[in-house]
């Protein structure tokens, strides 16, 4: 804590560069895997092979994939970025999938014969439904990508990385322990935030504060 406490400025920078990564990666990895789950969701028989070959890009140790990403998107913070948003499909699709198949399809004709269009079930109904799942799975997806951004430093991506790989090269031990530190800190706190997101979505909270009401 001493280096982090006498160098807040280089963490705090250390830091942003994290979280610019982490939801940069993780943004982009939700707008692609929501379309391809609605249409696993659509199409059963799609589901096999993609969840197949998410599953077996996600076997690829992290390091491995970076390194494989080098010679395309160089070495920065673009290799980083992809393999983040490539190694976190996996977790998405899968819970953004189980969401939708969740969704029992009498409310969905019920919805339809109240006579809503396919945008208000969608939003009015879905939507809500699969939230809590769908916010598990970024959580998830979150902490993976919190901890790759971390070894992404070694490829020049910046981030609190950065702090543990030169500790090592420096032999500075508060170094490492300020980059463990805080990493670990900002996976809890993210964690902890997501965690509150999906209480707050949650079916049954909504149940319950209605009941209360009454």
């Amino acid at each position: 804590m001493n280096y982090i406490i006498e160098n807040p400025g280089a963490v705090f920078g250390l830091l942003w560069e994290h979280l610019q990564m982490t939801g940069l990666a993780v943004a982009i990895a939700v707008a692609i895997a929501l379309p391809v789950s609605l249409a696993t969701a659509s199409y059963p028989w799609l589901s096999i092979p993609v969840m197949g070959f998410l599953g077996t890009l996600y076997t690829l140790p992290s390091l491995a994939l970076i390194i494989l990403l080098v010679p395309i998107f160089g070495l920065n913070r673009q290799s980083v970025v992809i393999a983040m948003i490539i190694y976190t499909q996996v977790i998405l699709v899968r819970n953004f999938s189980v969401g939708l198949q969740s969704v029992e399809p009498a409310i969905m004709e019920a919805a339809r014969g109240m006579g809503m269009n396919s945008w208000q079930r969608w939003w009015r109904v879905q939507v809500p439904l699969i939230l809590p799942i769908c916010l598990a799975g970024v959580r998830l997806a979150t902490i993976v990508a919190v901890a790759i951004a971390a070894i992404g430093a070694k490829f020049g991506a910046g981030g609190l990385g950065t702090l543990l790989f030169d500790g090592v090269a420096q032999g500075q031990n508060d170094k490492i322990w300020a980059g463990a530190i805080a990493v670990t800190l900002l996976a809890l706190a993210i964690n902890g935030i997501l965690l509150g997101l999906e209480w707050f979505a949650s079916p049954k909270r909504k149940i319950q504060q209605a009941a209360k009401s009454r």
